[in-house]
């Protein structure tokens, strides 16, 4: 008996082990290791970055003026208070931050090789967000509105499906669900 006991114990000592992994890997995730500073530099530079903080879309939209274009589109996606038919409180993101700033950087390059624009800038959230807070902004200039619009569409549509960033929804009752960042 005194064996069972102690299998138990241990067992329920590695279970919590593992689940405080979890937990630090989850926590790493929500934040990135770059200064807010850093990460609006990357943004400018490259066209894509990750930030944990509340997005300042002023300060983007300044790093897309050109007086070259005469056309600025921007989209901002933010947290709603419902999903189907559950009442939705808040939501966590989740990214693997290296890799999605390589892979928004690509999808940045492609976006100015398919479309006529001059510069685009994406950022998505990563971390705890309330209902209302901005999780995407996307910005486009080009000197015309048509290259615009449809660039900003595809380089949210291409984020969605290629950056690797998860979603965790979170109800009013407590429970949560983990879904697919392109819904």
């Amino acid at each position: 008996m005194k064996d069972s006991v102690n299998n138990n114990t241990d067992a329920d000592v590695e279970n919590h082990k593992v689940e405080n992994d979890k937990k630090e890997v989850h926590s790493q995730s929500m934040h990135i290791s770059r200064s807010v500073d850093e990460a609006y530099m990357v943004a400018e530079r490259d066209g894509f970055a990750l930030l944990d903080i509340a997005i300042d879309e002023s300060r983007l939209r300044n790093m897309l003026d050109d007086d070259s274009c005469g056309a600025f589109v921007s989209f901002e996606g933010r947290v709603r208070n419902h999903n189907n038919a559950s009442s939705v409180d808040r939501l966590s993101y989740y990214g693997y931050e290296e890799l999605a700033v390589n892979q928004g950087r690509q999808i940045i390059e492609k976006a100015k090789n398919k479309f006529d624009i001059t510069h685009a800038i994406a950022i998505h959230r990563i971390g705890e967000l309330e209902i209302g807070d901005i999780a995407v902004w996307i910005g486009v200039v080009s000197a015309h509105r048509y290259p615009a619009f449809d660039a900003c569409r595809w380089i949210l549509d291409t984020i969605k499906a290629d950056i690797p960033v998860w979603k965790q929804e979170y109800y009013e009752d407590d429970s949560s669900k983990w879904l697919s960042n392109n819904g």
